[in-house]
């Protein structure tokens, strides 16, 4: 079931191709050309999208995302009480300071979420769901830059591991594994 939702999110909402991370610097390569549209959608794509992954690891976030019944403000929901460095951050990351990146932002998640909805089958639950966002978050993890701190905001240093941003066949190797051990229990069984 697996789809690069990153890269789903991106095209539907119109946004610039994103830049893979390159583990060993950390950066991607910024041109002073880039426009600051490229760079917000560099930052807060993988942002949002990490932030719901960790949000629906919880049964309460990933019932709260399958429900019908959200106000839109998934920003404060995901961040909890990060949401205003969060948003400064990416702000400042982009130069946004004219713009409001709460709305775009928001936006962004909510895509995500109509995107993940629209490929879980009705019948589908709260694990699934889980399930979906953790065969995602390698992936998103490549794209994440690390000038956001985005790990150290919402104490998950496992988000600024540069490791998780390395490709090849060791790497995916031990992120598979990772995955494994972080992969969302049932509440039945106990089981992965």
């Amino acid at each position: 079931m697996s789809i690069n939702l990153l890269e789903k999110v991106q095209e539907n909402l119109g946004y610039p191709a994103l830049q893979k991370i390159d583990p060993n610097t950390e950066e991607m390569v910024i041109d002073v050309n880039t426009p600051n549209e490229d760079t917000f959608s560099q930052a807060a794509i993988p942002a949002i999208l990490i932030s719901l992954f960790k949000y629906s690891e919880s049964n309460e976030g990933a019932k709260d995302i399958l429900s019908n019944e959200s106000d839109g403000n998934w920003v404060s929901k995901i961040f909890n009480n990060n949401s205003q460095q969060v948003v400064q951050t990416i702000a400042a990351y982009s130069k946004q300071s004219n713009e409001d990146p709460i709305t775009k932002m928001n936006l962004i998640a909510t895509e995500a979420i109509k995107i993940a909805k629209d490929n879980l089958k009705e019948a589908d639950t709260i694990e699934d769901l889980k399930t979906f966002f953790n065969e995602e978050k390698n992936n998103t993890l490549l794209y994440l830059p690390s000038a956001l701190h985005l790990g150290v905001i919402t104490n998950n240093n496992t988000i600024d591991d540069s490791t998780n941003k390395m490709e090849g066949p060791i790497s995916s190797l031990m992120q598979s594994i990772g995955s494994i051990f972080s992969n969302p229990t049932t509440e039945k069984s106990g089981e992965n």
